[in-house]
């Protein structure tokens, strides 16, 4: 009878957890509900000994020189991994100075603790080549670490890429001085990583600081890991512009997983064209399967950006993060000279501080109409925000346009501080819903969807 028993529970167990599996698996959907693939949870970094033979620089006539331009000899290295069959090009402890790398299939990049590899602050050791930068294709400088179509390519181990930017940055900021309207690509600046037309990619637990331009810039990229990153670059006293942590341009099946990120520009950004026929243009893309999780923000423009050079997103999750100083959480930027569509984002679990908490405005930096009578229409639809608490100073930076069209929103589960400007409108987007929203201890009433403006709370202060 006890043995009976005993099978009786073991199978209701086995039901019961086989039943909970199944709820979790169906709970773990992207936000067009859409099921996430098992790829996005396995998170093992790579390991060493399984990329094959090791290339040690300092074996290779490479010198522990700080001072000293390597470019050519580190590059031999790769070249022979290569050659050989494939292998990693492993940066021991010290500091070693370089030019543009370009690395090729079957090699990897390993950069043990206490190695830095440090970028030239001379614009002439990174080479003008074609390549992909601000939504356009074209001939533009190198990055620091390159590497196209490299498959199964990695960046791994506990040491620095070091983009050396102070010299950038200062150089910029004389020239915006001297030209206001000055671009970022004006002032001759690489990028510290660039990935392009890759897949099965995976950056795990460096250090990438100082870039003088763009951090990480991935592009036409299919699954790609980042994971315990650390990214960094100041904004003061000097500020670092235009240093965004990750760009994605144009890819899918992209996780950032476990990373610190503080940069003064935003920490990611969804690229992948601009231009009136922006949408025709064979190099450019949308992005689809974002899933940014359980990282740390320190300053940045902004937590996730879509723009301000973007067409197409969808299937954007971003979940259990803590914001610091973040000058907004979510920023939707819409550009009157390119057609845009910005759908099914899901913003949940964030805890921390920023200043605005919602950002969507035209995009008024740089653009050309092209003789266009008037801006192009965009879109941006199914975006959630949800169980979220957080300090702010405006909650609802949002502006009402004919140049998009705004529906499907929904804020759920909010606690919200905000010490200069508690207002929401409604009004102008279809669809809006309001659920246990909290703001500044109150929780808002619309009934109807209306506007909740200042005067809402202050008579709400008066009744209680």
């Amino acid at each position: 009878m006890k043995q009976k028993i005993k099978i009786s529970l073991l199978a209701l167990i086995s039901v019961c957890c086989g039943f909970n599996q199944a709820q979790a698996t169906a709970q773990d959907v992207f936000p067009d509900g859409t099921p996430i693939p098992d790829w996005f949870r396995q998170n093992k970094p790579v390991e060493l000994l399984a990329l094959g033979k090791q290339y040690r620089i300092t074996d290779y006539d490479v010198l522990n020189d700080s001072t000293k331009i390597q470019t050519n000899q580190i590059q031999k290295v790769i070249n022979r991994a290569h050659r050989e069959g494939g292998g990693v090009v492993i940066i021991p402890e010290g500091t070693f100075l370089s030019g543009s790398l370009f690395f090729k299939p079957n090699t990897h990049l390993h950069i043990e603790t206490g190695g830095v590899l440090k970028g030239s602050d001379d614009i002439s050791d990174f080479p003008i080549v074609m390549t992909r930068i601000e939504g356009q294709t074209l001939k533009y400088f190198a990055a620091l670490v390159n590497a196209d179509s490299v498959d199964g390519f990695t960046i791994s181990g506990k040491g620095t890429i070091n983009g050396n930017g102070l010299r950038y940055w200062k150089a910029f900021w004389l020239r915006r001085e001297f030209n206001p309207n000055c671009t970022n690509m004006d002032e001759m600046r690489p990028r510290l990583v660039y990935i392009s037309n890759s897949k099965d990619v995976q950056l795990s637990g460096v250090s990438l600081i100082n870039s003088p331009f763009w951090t990480i810039h991935l592009y036409r990229c299919e699954n790609v890991k980042l994971l315990n990153l650390y990214i960094y670059s100041p904004y003061q006293p000097v500020k670092a512009p235009s240093t965004d942590a990750v760009d994605i341009d144009a890819s899918s099946n992209v996780l950032i997983k476990n990373c610190y990120m503080s940069v003064n520009d935003d920490a990611v950004a969804l690229k992948g064209g601009k231009g009136t026929y922006a949408d025709k243009d064979k190099n450019n893309g949308g992005n689809r399967n974002i899933i940014i999780e359980d990282c740390t923000y320190g300053f940045c423009h902004s937590a996730l950006t879509c723009g301000s050079e973007s067409i197409h997103n969808r299937n954007v999750l971003f979940r259990r993060c803590t914001v610091n100083q973040a000058q907004r959480i979510l920023w939707l930027k819409m550009r009157p000279d390119t057609p845009q569509n910005y759908e099914y984002i899901l913003v949940e679990d964030i805890t921390g501080s920023a200043n605005t908490f919602i950002d969507i405005n035209p995009w008024t930096q740089f653009f050309d109409l092209k003789g266009h009578d008037g801006p192009l229409l965009s879109y941006a639809s199914h975006i959630t925000m949800r169980n979220i608490k957080v300090n702010c100073n405006t909650i609802f930076n949002v502006k009402k346009s004919d140049q998009y069209v705004l529906s499907g929103f929904t804020f759920e589960n909010l606690d919200i501080t905000a010490n200069k400007n508690p207002q929401i409108r409604t009004d102008f987007i279809d669809g809006f819903m309001l659920d246990n929203v909290k703001i500044n201890g109150e929780i808002i009433d619309t009934g109807n969807p209306e506007d909740v403006t200042p005067e809402y709370f202050q008579s709400t202060k008066q009744t209680n």
